[in-house]
């Protein structure tokens, strides 16, 4: 049986200014996730940097830090059963190019740089991004969606 586990989800700058925010998360609670966490921020260059420290020293890292401060972002904390691999899922490849039809990047992004939203890409690195953009007291415990028996046994 899968283990429920939770997962960080950021619609990017330009998913926010295309007005895309619902789509998005429609997405989402349609595939079964719940959302545990949610707010509209702006990201400082301190917490780009942080988020994307793995990347520092290469040549695209300067680019995704002035992407993703250059306007507000949708940080998000999902919760199901095998939350990161049902969220990559809907979420697609990196490049939209290459997504699959229907998820998110192949339906409404045309190239890497603007592919509209983030996923983690492990457990660890959801435990490590949720850390980064969410304290501890701004996400809801465990709750209990009446439907949840029809999305899962």
């Amino acid at each position: 049986m899968a283990e429920v586990l939770r997962t960080f989800v950021a619609i990017k700058p330009d998913g926010v200014q295309r007005g895309l925010i619902g789509e998005v998360i429609s997405r989402f609670e349609r595939r079964g996730l719940k959302i545990v966490g949610m707010k509209l921020m702006q990201v400082s260059k301190e917490l780009a940097e942080t988020h994307y420290g793995e990347h520092k020293g290469k040549p695209f890292f300067d680019g995704l830090v002035s992407f993703i401060t250059s306007g507000p972002i949708v940080a998000m904390v999902l919760e199901g059963k095998d939350a990161v691999t049902i969220a990559r899922n809907v979420i697609g490849a990196t490049n939209p190019a290459s997504a699959a039809p229907g998820t998110i990047r192949a339906d409404l992004a045309l190239e890497i740089g603007r592919n509209v939203v983030h996923g983690s890409d492990s457990p660890e690195s959801g435990k490590r991004e949720i850390g980064i953009f969410f304290k501890e007291n701004e996400l809801v415990g465990s709750w209990d969606r009446t439907i949840q028996p029809w999305i899962s046994e």
